[in-house]
């Protein structure tokens, strides 16, 4: 199936009439392969019936609340996209033909007021409080969307499994917005008008949708400010924080700097930073398929992989990239091994990590994480210093040609593979097997 259409409802039978008829003509013109699901949250006006008889599958909302109806749809949902309005007409069903058309742009695509080329039609002081607060969270939540609170959206049903909120309201169309960007999935917007609905009594009652939404978007900063959020590499580099922002750009000049021009290369634990994306004849890969897919957009070839076995031949690369990377995850002497046994003879590797030998990351690292809760400062389980990582990799057969710091706290070291005696070689291979 195509498309599956999910129309939240209470006591709307007069526009269903209108709006169920329309939205079947123009499916079917389309020729997709669709259904309409209308999810009733206990109506008293014939709107079940009604809405049977015009073809559409009824469902009874499981819970209380806009929230609730909506995860009822998603549940219900057959089609690789699914499709949500309202159904008292405000939401123009003939706009659907664009919203489809644009599904190639984003895996989200919102119908939206505020784009550049959308026009809302709405009262004076509704509409001034509407884009006050969709500029408040755009800017808060740091997403590059314009009309947060559009109900009137495209989803691609694979973004929406698995999908949990905590929302009870309207302000889930924040929530579910967050959920989805944090996890890789991108949005476009399409400019769009909006009038009044035109029958029936509104169910949203501003004041409380209001306090709804900032209630919602303190919760949701959290997520959007943790390592579980796909693009925290690239937001790292654009922060409004000053010291952030300059660390990412001293630590990106460094390592591009020494990488560019270096041949092939692999970012192994790329994330999203602006690393990889700055790099040429790069690839990147990462434990996090989040993080993958939010570098879709770039054009990078990508790969899911781990650290401890990287799924790529011997020597097929001429630089490997490990930037804040090996003290996330237990310490094991195979990780060096296996960036030695993808380089070539001769080949670079960039190794980043904070050093906890000096003062100033000792003085950093609690002051990020109280700033910053759920940040990288929470995952740092191993801890290096210059001289002992110096020591694995001579051990590794790596020569360290130069180091350098980002605020005399995080270690960045550029080393070379050199090619090890035979008895070197075994014991590096038994230590690893080990």
């Amino acid at each position: 199936m195509d498309i599956s259409v999910i129309l939240p409802v209470v006591n709307e039978r007069e526009n269903l009439e209108v709006l169920i008829p329309r939205l079947t003509a123009l499916l079917s013109g389309a020729r997709l392969q669709s259904e309409i699901i209308v999810v009733d949250g206990g109506s008293t006006d014939g709107t079940r019936d009604a809405a049977a008889s015009l073809g559409a599958r009824v469902v009874a909302e499981r819970g209380k609340g806009y929230a609730a109806a909506l995860s009822t749809g998603f549940e219900e949902a057959r089609g690789d996209w699914v499709l949500t309005l309202d159904a008292d007409l405000s939401h123009d069903p003939d706009f659907v033909a664009k919203m489809w058309r644009a599904r190639e742009r984003g895996d989200i695509v919102i119908a939206s007021r505020y784009a550049r080329g959308g026009v809302a039609y709405t009262g004076f002081f509704r509409r001034f409080l509407s884009r006050l607060l969709n500029v408040f969270l755009r800017r808060l939540l740091s997403l590059p969307v314009r009309d947060v609170s559009s109900g009137y959206r495209l989803y691609r049903r694979a973004a929406l499994e698995g999908l949990k909120f905590q929302s009870t309201n309207f302000e889930v169309l924040g929530e579910i917005l967050v959920r989805l960007y944090a996890k890789g999935y991108s949005v476009a917007e399409v400019p769009f008008t909006y009038f009044p609905r035109e029958a029936g009594r509104s169910h949203v009652r501003l004041f409380r949708f209001g306090m709804d939404q900032l209630r919602s978007a303190a919760r949701m900063w959290k997520l959007r400010n943790s390592l579980e959020s796909a693009d925290y590499d690239e937001r790292a580099y654009y922060s409004i924080i000053p010291m952030q922002r300059y660390w990412q750009r001293r630590r990106h000049h460094i390592t591009v700097s020494w990488a560019r021009g270096a041949g092939r290369i692999l970012d192994a634990g790329c994330g999203s930073s602006l690393i990889i994306q700055s790099l040429n004849n790069a690839v990147g890969m990462d434990f996090n398929f989040a993080k993958l897919r939010f570098l879709r957009r770039c054009g990078i070839p990508l790969a899911r992989g781990s650290s401890f076995a990287l799924p790529f031949k011997d020597a097929s690369f001429d630089c490997v990239i490990s930037s804040q990377v090996i003290e996330h995850i237990p310490y094991d002497e195979v990780l060096f091994s296996e960036m030695r046994r993808i380089l070539r003879p001769g080949g670079m590797l960039i190794l980043g990590t904070p050093d906890y030998a000096t003062i100033g990351w000792r003085v950093i690292e609690p002051a990020y994480g109280f700033l910053l809760p759920g940040g990288y400062a929470d995952e740092h389980i191993t801890h290096y210093t210059r001289e002992k990582l110096g020591e694995i990799l001579q051990r590794h057969g790596f020569a360290i040609e130069q180091v350098a710091y980002v605020v005399r706290s995080e270690l960045i070291m550029r080393c070379r593979k050199q090619t090890l005696p035979a008895p070197e070689r075994a014991t590096i291979r038994q230590s690893s097997a080990a």
